[in-house]
């Protein structure tokens, strides 16, 4: 299995915790990030040393977040700046919503309630076809 270094932005704690643990119990490095605006220190490598945009395989991010919403937070460093791939997830999926999340380049979105499983086979899909 190819392991990754992920990202994972939720405000919900118990969540994140579901989330992160089960990418890392997948053998994946995680980070976890709880709103908008640690997830821009994230990708601009300022929050954790050695760890930024460059050198992610993957975010995992809410798209309702306090300080940013994870869509604005992508598109804000869009420009210019080569983003990791994300995965959008959210409790408010509707069309339009989806619609935005893949015009600001989500690889995929998922609605909540998630299977915690299909979300784990989908990163490790992901990241196995991205190194072959």
């Amino acid at each position: 299995m190819v392991c990754g270094r992920l990202l994972v932005a939720e405000d919900d704690p118990a969540f994140r915790y579901l989330v992160a643990s089960a990418l890392r119990a997948d053998g994946h490095d995680v980070v976890e990030v709880s709103n908008g605006v640690d997830l821009l220190d994230a990708l601009g490598g300022s929050l954790i040393p050695g760890w930024g945009a460059d050198t992610l395989d993957l975010v995992l991010s809410d798209v309702r977040m306090p300080g940013w919403t994870g869509i604005d937070a992508l598109a804000s460093l869009g420009h210019g700046q080569a983003l990791p791939p994300v995965v959008f997830i959210t409790a408010f999926g509707d069309d339009e919503l989806h619609r935005r999340a893949l015009l600001a380049g989500a690889v995929a979105v998922f609605d909540k309630p998630i299977d915690i499983d299909d979300l784990r086979l989908f990163v490790r899909e992901f990241l196995r076809r991205r190194t072959h």
